[in-house]
């Protein structure tokens, strides 16, 4: 009796197993920002090539300012605005610099805003307008930082002025999602420009050079 009584017990938690639903991987990251210190963003100045001069950051500290388009900009699909503004209203610090391959901006804001996996997948390719400038922008692979989600974007955008003329630019801009900081490091360049360009790759290394500075 005793022996019917253990089997049917065994019985009962091999089928409770078996009904468990088994455990996904997580499609986030752990985020901390338990060590992030926003000053120390001073000191990923050393990363930029020789010549290029440094200057405070001026008017909105945002990619999608970055990329060249003012204030009232929609993007389409709409939920993929999120993307090119991670800040919004956050404190922030940060720097510019411009040289012969392009401008730089490096920016560390207060922001606890991180993007859900299904935002990626829906966003892999959309648009940007504001006023006489519009523009593609594209997901594009993003380094892998311990503790940190990443979402890289490059954008091209083309401004039409009086009398039809355009002017087109290039932007990479890479983000890190660290908890309660958000870090970002956008590349401007000129694609008719005769000087080689510093381009996504630069773009990327800077990213990581950053957050790893951040963290001290």
């Amino acid at each position: 009796m005793r022996l019917f009584a253990l089997l049917a017990a065994l019985s009962l938690v091999v089928a409770a197993c078996a009904q468990s639903p088994s455990s996904a991987p997580s499609t986030t990251a752990t985020v901390s920002s338990a060590s992030v210190n926003p000053a120390r963003i001073e000191r990923v100045r050393t990363a930029l090539p020789s010549g290029y001069e440094v200057a405070a950051l001026s008017g909105r500290p945002a990619p999608v300012a970055f990329w060249g388009l003012g204030p009232g900009w929609t993007a389409d699909p709409p939920q993929c605005g999120a993307l090119a503004d991670p800040v919004g209203a956050a404190t922030t610090r940060g720097w510019s610099a411009s040289g012969a391959g392009g401008i730089v901006y490096a920016v560390v804001a207060d922001s606890a805003a991180t993007p859900e996996p299904s935002l990626i997948d829906e966003c892999g390719q959309w648009t940007v307008t504001a006023g006489h400038t519009g523009g593609t922008v594209a997901v594009v692979s993003a380094p892998a930082i311990d503790g940190a989600v990443t979402v890289g974007l490059s954008a091209s955008t083309t401004t039409t002025v009086e009398g039809g003329t355009e002017t087109h630019s290039r932007a990479d801009t890479f983000t890190a999602y660290l908890g309660s900081y958000v870090a970002f490091v956008t590349v401007v360049g000129d694609p008719g420009s005769p000087n080689p360009q510093l381009g996504l790759q630069f773009a990327s290394d800077l990213l990581v050079k950053t957050v790893s500075a951040l963290r001290g």
